[in-house]
């Protein structure tokens, strides 16, 4: 049914909880998993920096931890059964999360996109947003939000 899934992962237990169901559905299709993050660098790179201080070495810091986190998240996928697992790090730069998301399912043929969600409601909703909601709104092909049992810790 889905042969090309892209994960969206940003390291928390939502996150990896929705890498599970996505590595389940690649087990059970034949799938192609693509874990992907978006890395924003602009609030490293613009704010209350002191001057002559080289945020470019910082940014370079947030890919490599990023780009870890990814690894992590494939070697979890292979150890859990997934057979095809690739790995992409997007830069975010001016458009939002979830438009980075959705033009990389569509760059990458994604047929579908799994998002772990806190399913927040209320003020933490509006004060955070929501970038799964929105991926959802603009997305061309289905999203699975795959949310965190009530009572399970999430950081």
């Amino acid at each position: 049914m889905y042969q090309r899934i892209l994960v969206s992962i940003d390291g928390s237990p939502t996150s990896e909880r929705g890498l599970d169901e996505a590595v389940e559905l690649a087990k059970a299709f034949g799938s192609a998993l693509q874990l992907v993050h978006v890395v924003d660098p602009i609030p490293f790179t613009v704010g209350y920096e002191a001057l002559g201080r080289d945020t470019g070495r910082d940014i370079d810091s947030i890919e490599q931890a990023a780009q870890g986190m990814l690894d992590a998240a494939k070697a979890r996928a292979v150890a859990a059964g997934a057979k095809h697992v690739e790995t992409m790090l997007i830069e975010r730069m001016t458009a939002r999360i979830s438009e980075r998301i959705v033009e990389q399912a569509k760059d990458w043929g994604a047929e579908l996109i799994v998002i772990g969600t806190h399913g927040r409601r209320g003020v933490g909703r509006m004060l955070l947003g929501s970038d799964a909601e929105q991926t959802v709104r603009i997305a061309p092909v289905p999203v699975l939000l795959v949310r965190t049992p009530e009572g399970a810790a999430t950081a």
